[in-house]
């Protein structure tokens, strides 16, 4: 036997790095399809909640005997569904697996990271549970009781030194600009969420100074936990996808580093007219309007990568919802910095337009983004590709659609709002009344994307029980009678 192995020929450079990518797939399989499996559960969950809530918005007797689903109860669990359900455990599982592959070093922790998934959902389990009874703390964006952060805690410092002990051993001493992000999560998540719990639960912080903790918490969840990971997502799958290297390293830090700079700041823009010092206003402002440098970097560094691949959209579901996502990205990021500025906000304050930017950010760049990635990453941890490219066909268009009529349609009408409540000729109640027909389209376009997350539930369900193809080939978006060899040239 052991002459015989002496005789064969090492392996070529392309089968070690399959087979490296192979083994690094299998040592994240458990834990990675475990928080995508649970942000697809409650992607559910917060869907049904969202389309409660919309429709109790024009329709207010809809449900109104049930005291677990009045609106002041619905809203903010879905919020938390959405939030520390579907967008974390779909970012964790993400962040886990790219950090995995860029390190090219196994998931560490086989036993304690699953334990994570579990926690967490435990932990968010609990939490829209407490909102649903009434147990609120009626602090947006962090409703669910305190007492549950503890649980978040354990998770993440297991998911840190998760990250670190690949970084540590890992083989190149390049470091990946996607890694810049990930690391920036994982960091900057931790310090905002204790921050947020002591100075908004404890006496550290009395009257008008915990509004603004409660909007610098807000903001940055979305600046420096769901934006890194989702910029490092699209970094990493771009280039893979398409088989080039990104445009530019440099223009890639400088972004990362102005995000870092100047995200921070922009959270007391919220509070444009409130009981606070008008320079705590201003440097919110300015840090808005600063972000324009990281979002025109990140932005013409993403462009020049896929020109000359844009034809890879027709048949790529992981590029084609990607791109969605970094397109909005940018779009949101400018629509942010313009509304920071007093004579914006004056208007769109206290509107639904504040809630449509709000829906850009989240769902429109976050969550397509995390849709693509779990299409790359599912069938390479399962060994099977994707049973229906119609399905997926189905999941984009629904989505996109959806979410081009809620943006558009509460875009419109809480500029109009706006304008009409500054108006003190006009009664509230016909600008109550202005704003209904608008807010049926935001149902019709929630009732859209649910289709979607339905599609997209029934494909990672029929993955789990391996219906599809042994992984011959990836699953492309093609027309019938069309040859796979069309969309040569993707790395998908």
């Amino acid at each position: 036997m052991s002459s015989h192995a002496e005789i064969l020929p090492p392996p070529a450079p392309e089968e070690r790095e399959r087979l490296t990518r192979i083994q690094i797939d299998r040592s994240c399989r458990q834990t990675v399809v475990w928080y995508y499996a649970s942000a697809v559960f409650w992607l559910l969950v917060g869907s049904a909640l969202a389309l409660i809530a919309s429709i109790k918005m024009h329709t207010p007797g809809f449900l109104a005997d049930w005291e677990w689903l009045t609106f002041g109860r619905v809203r903010p669990a879905h919020l938390a569904a959405m939030i520390y359900g579907w967008g974390s455990m779909a970012g964790v599982g993400t962040l886990l697996w790219l950090q995995a592959r860029l390190t090219r070093n196994r998931l560490p922790f086989p036993t304690l990271l699953p334990a994570t998934a579990v926690i967490w959902n435990l932990t968010v389990a609990l939490g829209v549970t407490a909102i649903l009874a009434g147990y609120s703390t009626s602090i947006e964006w962090i409703e669910i009781p305190p007492a549950t952060a503890i649980l978040f805690g354990f998770c993440i410092a297991v998911i840190i030194a998760a990250s670190i002990n690949m970084f540590r051993s890992r083989e190149s001493e390049h470091t990946y600009v996607s890694q810049w992000y990930l690391f920036g999560a994982i960091f900057w998540f931790p310090l905002l969420y204790v921050s947020a719990q002591i100075f908004l639960h404890t006496p550290a912080a009395v009257g008008a100074v915990k509004a603004a903790a409660n909007w610098w918490f807000a903001h940055n969840v979305l600046g420096l936990w769901f934006t890194p990971i989702g910029l490092a997502t699209v970094y990493y799958l771009i280039p893979k996808v398409i088989g080039r290297p990104v445009h530019s390293y440099h223009l890639s830090l400088l972004g990362f580093w102005t995000l870092a700079i100047f995200y921070n700041w922009a959270g007391t823009h919220h509070l444009i007219g409130g009981p606070l010092p008008a320079w705590l206003i201003t440097v919110g402002i300015v840090g808005s309007v600063m972000m324009f440098v990281p979002v025109v970097t990140v932005a013409v560094n993403h462009h020049m990568t896929m020109v000359g691949n844009f034809h890879h959209l027709k048949h790529s579901p992981t590029l084609r919802f990607v791109v969605y996502g970094a397109m909005c990205y940018t779009a949101v990021s400018f629509q942010g910095s313009l509304q920071s500025l007093r004579s914006v906000n004056e208007i769109s304050h206290f509107t639904h337009y504040t809630i449509a930017h709000a829906h850009l950010g989240v769902y429109a760049f976050f969550t397509m983004v995390m849709f693509g990635a779990i299409y790359y990453v599912a069938p390479r941890l399962l060994n099977t590709e994707w049973h229906s490219a119609g399905w997926i066909r189905v999941h984009f268009w629904t989505t996109a659609a959806g979410m081009a009529i809620y943006w558009l349609g509460l875009t419109w009408a809480g500029w109009e709002q706006g304008r009409m409540m500054n108006d003190p000729r006009i009664p509230f109640l016909e600008i109550v009344k202005f704003t209904v027909p608008w807010l049926w389209s935001r149902s019709a376009a929630g009732v859209l994307m649910t289709i979607g997350h339905l599609a997209f539930a029934w494909l990672f369900w029929n993955m789990l029980r391996q219906r599809g193809a042994y992984l011959p080939g990836p699953t492309l978006l093609l027309r019938k009678g069309e040859p796979a060899a069309a969309a040569a040239g993707g790395g998908e």
